[in-house]
Formats: structure tokens, C-alpha cells, sequence
């Protein structure tokens, strides 16, 4: 189909988060409509991407991290790779897996260019849709990511949805946003609550069992704490999640989503 659009700074039709599900909905219904074999949502400068599988959904950006750094493994065997620490476990168990070297790391621009640098980190990957590249200078770019999974796909000749299919091992909450007004009783309680877990504080609190993980931590750039969860099961992380928020309401029972 030929299509011509103006370009308009003022995203006047909807803003350019590729997070947002409601922002990818019509890029997923061509996909469908024009059967394509992915789809692909920018942000505003073009730093940032989001992909859309040929069934039409959404894949998670930590998942894309695993994907890519696999292609990358393959001709820099031994590389170190940085993971922001909310992503699935399967994005450090495949890297291993493939011989690579994996690194947790915390959230934010700022902070993965200096460790990548410091760790001479052949790549990157963010939950937020930033990947990032020690070749071009340890910076993000989404067009060079849009033409990674396009070679992958070329090579491998097999759809986006089954490349990724190995990768859904887990059970994820999604990002949780919370407006509250007691931040630190809030991460004290959760401290409390859950003093028998592996704990670090690298961004916020991240605690670890075996069976299921969580990480909250309050937003670089809004006035919000975010929640993330990981289980093996979907049952666990439905009811490890509610009872994550039911400790952080009565906490704070003025909170909002």
C-alpha cells in the first residue's frame, strides 16, 4: 500500500511513546490488515523503539534485549552486555547462556552510557525501549535497532513471534505508576515485609526469591515510584503483585494509579 504522510512536530494525532499501548493500536491493525512481517513505533527523535510481532502484538522491550543480544554474541563472543535491572530474568539467563557476560545496571540514560563505558559494554538494553551500542559511541539508536531485527529476521526466515516465543518463560506484572505522598514509609514497609529476600538497593529496592522477584523505584523524571514484578507463574505474580499494593495502600491510602 503507498502511503504518504506530512511529517507534523506537533504529534497532533497521538503523542510518540512506543510504550503506550494505546499509541501502537493502529500500527498493530496493518500489520494485520497489510499482513507485514513486523511493525515498528518510534518516539519523537527516533531514539527510542518499540516492535509489533506479525500476529499483531506488542513484544516487551527487556525481551527485544535478549533478542538483539544474541545476534550481537554471535560475532563477539564473551561481550558484556547491560540489562536494566526491571527485565525478565531471561534476559541475563539467555546472554549466559550464549557466553556473553551480563550486567545488571540501573535505570536511565545517564547511568547505562557510563557503565557501558566503564564495563567497555558491547550493548545495551532498557525497559523503556533505549538501546544502546558501545560502536557508535555508546549511544542509543533506534533506527540501528529496527535494522538488527530486520537482519535477524532475514537470516532466520522464521517469524518474530516464534523468535521471541522461548523468551515469554515468565510471568511479568508490567510497570506499575503510583502517585504517593509517603515514599520512604512506603519502601520501609516493603523492607519489613519481605527482610527474608535477597535485597540490593542499585535503583530503589529490588527484592528476590526463587520463585518470583520484585523491583519499585521512584521515577528519574516524574513525580511517581514504579513497580515491577516477575514470577514463574502467573498465579505467583498475580497474587505477589496484589499483595505489593495492598501493603503500599495501607501505607498510604491517599495513593493513585
Amino acid at each position: 500500500m503507498d502511503m504518504y504522510m506530512e511529517p507534523d512536530g506537533r504529534f497532533p494525532h497521538h503523542i510518540a511513546n512506543p510504550l503506550l499501548p494505546a499509541t501502537t493500536r493502529e500500527l498493530q491493525a496493518m500489520v494485520l490488515q497489510e499482513r507485514t512481517d513486523i511493525g515498528v513505533a518510534f518516539d519523537g527523535d527516533a531514539d527510542r523503539c518499540g516492535f509489533i510481532d506479525e500476529k499483531g502484538e506488542r513484544i516487551p522491550e527487556d525481551l527485544m534485549t535478549a533478542l538483539i543480544a544474541g545476534v550481537l554474541l554471535i560475532k563477539n563472543p564473551g561481550a558484556t552486555i547491560l540489562y536494566d535491572l526491571r527485565s525478565s530474568r531471561i534476559v541475563p539467563e539467555t546472554i549466559t547462556r550464549l557466553g556473553g557476560k551480563a550486567i545488571r545496571c540501573r535505570v536511565g540514560h545517564a547511568f547505562i552510557k557510563a557503565q557501558m563505558r566503564q564495563e567497555n559494554a558491547l550493548f545495551a538494553g532498557e525497559l523503556s525501549g533505549h538501546y544502546y551500542y558501545r560502536d557508535i559511541g555508546f549511544t542509543d539508536n533506534g533506527i540501528l535497532t529496527m535494522i538488527q531485527i530486520l537482519n535477524l529476521l532475514s537470516l532466520k526466515g522464521i517469524p518474530l513471534s516464534q523468535l521471541v516465543k522461548p523468551l515469554r518463560k515468565y510471568y511479568s506484572s508490567g510497570e506499575i505508576n503510583m502517585q504517593v505522598n509517603y515514599k520512604n514509609a512506603i519502601f520501609a514497609a516493603l523492607e519489613a515485609r519481605y527482610k527474608d529476600g535477597r535485597k540490593d538497593h542499585l535503583d530503589g529496592l529490588t527484592v528476590e526469591y526463587g520463585d518470583w522477584w520484585f523491583n519499585l523505584r521512584a521515577s528519574n523524571t516524574e513525580p511517581v515510584i514504579r513497580l515491577n514484578l516477575e514470577a514463574n507463574d502467573k498465579k505467583t505474580m498475580e497474587e505477589k503483585r496484589n499483595e505489593i499494593l495492598k501493603i503500599i495502600m495501607e501505607t498510604d491510602p491517599k495513593v493513585r494509579y
